[in-house]
């Protein structure tokens, strides 16, 4: 059954070799369905195994029977099983959508998407730092040609702007590893979680230096400001589907800071305990700032949406930035939520786009869009749980997030900027609704409807917002056992798990 650990890796890539073998490779309908139904056997997988780890509790899978430290381990807890759900989840919706049309815009989107899916799968399950970079590597490359998928001056722009900045932080993230492994001679995440807090005081500042960079790279991924600069123009270039998938790439970032800088650097570090959550903070709540100014002042929906996932980051690096139980169990229930609402968003703004002819989603008046009712009920939906406006998640989500700052201080400050930033981000969403909705220049509605998948496929993301609220008693306690693993007591549990070998580490 363990061996179920790795179908999140081996099924996306088996999938994509599948697809451009000739039969499916030149047909259209052939790639689509097999793309389609790997993504849905991937999902009920993916949740069956995350059921199988709540019954039995974590597992470190060691691949090919080398043991931790020096063999390749793959770490399926709580956590990590939540984030590899989350992105099943969103990739059958987004490739659903794909699969109505957008996908013969370019070339090789299905093996690319499959690629892509399976690098972020592997950054969620590796146990080990250089695993880490090299999954990194497998989701960035495919990025790098679906972001350019279809063409387009725009795209070709803001995709040379993210390679070169994320072959720059490949580039530190090496040099961080280096260091790392010069003096801890481990790389796997719990084993020099043990040795840190052992640390000789004349190695402290080379760990802290390998560490500091590390938090660069993570926080570039993140997009924290002031490495955030070239999130909005890539999202808002790509392609729905795409940008859609996107919507979990930034949420790579702050999980790797939390599992990290929670596990290596976390309550047990000695010297090094929370050596960057000084700085954390003022960097996130900046972030959520800047984010809700870019909400306010973006003149197309696309990229508004894409400044929605800056204020959705700069919220989590926050709450991580916390080191408590609470506000991790709270960083992992607003990580879902947020994903999901921002990938719908990114596929409505492409509907309402293709609706309103040459104005497209920017906010101007334009053409009236040949299906209000069904767009404007998605639009309203997505802005309300994206504002957190009761009944829907965001509303919980931010409950959570408020309640889990015990801090005066930091509960003053994080409070007053998250209810005033909320207040900006509902304002820059009805001011878009009002124009793509009600301003309307001539008589004539748009041209072209939405397709049944692309309608089934936003309607399949936005479902998880009253789902998370009708389980929200359930998924909050799945929230909290994942945190709990991640702080002193879980940790040590998890750790004795991986080391011991009384205990069972599947070959």
């Amino acid at each position: 059954m363990w061996h179920l650990i790795t179908a999140p890796i081996l099924l996306p890539m088996l999938t994509a070799l599948l697809i451009m073998l000739p039969p499916i490779h030149y047909s259209p309908v052939r790639r689509r369905w097999l793309s389609i139904i790997s993504s849905a056997i991937q999902l009920v997988l993916v949740a069956t195994l995350l059921l199988k780890v709540q019954q039995d509790g974590a597992v470190h899978y060691a691949v090919g029977n080398w043991q931790a430290p020096f063999g390749i381990i793959l770490v399926a807890d709580t956590l990590s099983m939540v984030m590899v759900c989350l992105t099943s989840f969103l990739a059958f919706g987004a490739i659903c959508y794909g699969s109505a049309g957008d996908d013969e815009k370019g070339s090789f989107f299905h093996p690319l998407f499959q690629f892509q899916v399976m690098g972020i799968n592997g950054a969620f399950l590796t146990g080990d730092l250089f695993n880490m970079f090299v999954f990194f590597e497998v989701l960035l490359i495919a990025s790098y040609a679906l972001l350019i998928h279809a063409g387009g001056k725009n795209k070709t722009k803001a995709a040379l702007h993210y390679v070169i900045l994320n072959l720059t932080g490949s580039a530190i993230f090496l040099f961080a590893l280096a260091v790392l492994y010069g003096t801890l001679g481990t790389l796997n995440i719990v084993d020099m979680a043990a040795k840190v807090a052992l640390l000789p005081a004349a190695d402290v500042m080379l760990v802290k230096s390998g560490g500091l960079m590390l938090i660069i790279v993570f926080a570039l991924k993140a997009a924290v400001l002031p490495l955030q600069f070239w999130l909005p123009a890539t999202y808002s270039s790509a392609s729905a589907p795409v940008a859609a998938l996107f919507a979990v790439m930034t949420k790579i970032g702050v999980y790797a800071l939390l599992r990290v800088y929670t596990t290596i650097f976390g309550a047990e570090a000695g010297a090094l305990s929370g050596m960057a959550g000084s700085w954390l903070l003022p960097v996130g709540l900046a972030t959520i700032v800047l984010g809700s100014i870019g909400v306010i002042a973006s003149n197309d929906f696309r990229k508004l949406v894409a400044n929605l996932v800056l204020v959705s980051v700069g919220t989590l690096v926050s709450l991580v930035a916390l080191q408590t139980e609470l506000t991790a169990a709270a960083a992992i229930y607003y990580t879902v939520h947020s994903t999901l609402v921002a990938a719908a968003l990114f596929l409505i703004a492409d509907l309402i786009a293709n609706q309103r002819g040459k104005a497209g989603d920017r906010l101007v008046s334009g053409r009236r869009v040949s299906q209000p009712v069904l767009l404007g009920i998605m639009f309203m939906v997505g802005a309300m749980t994206v504002a957190g406006l009761p009944p829907f998640s965001g509303f919980i989500g931010k409950l959570m997030l408020l309640q889990a700052v015990a801090e005066p201080s930091s509960k003053l400050l994080l409070w007053s900027i998250v209810l005033v930033c909320s207040l900006l981000v509902i304002v820059g969403l009805s001011r878009a609704g009002s124009t793509l909705f009600w301003r309307v220049s001539g008589s004539d509605a748009g041209e072209g409807k939405a397709a049944p998948l692309q309608v089934f496929a936003v309607c399949w993301l936005l479902i998880a917002s009253p789902l998370l609220v009708i389980f929200a008693g359930p998924f909050t306690e799945l929230s909290q056992h994942a945190a709990a693993q991640l702080y002193p007591s879980g940790a040590n549990a998890v750790s004795r798990h991986a080391l011991a070998p009384e205990l069972e580490v599947v070959p």
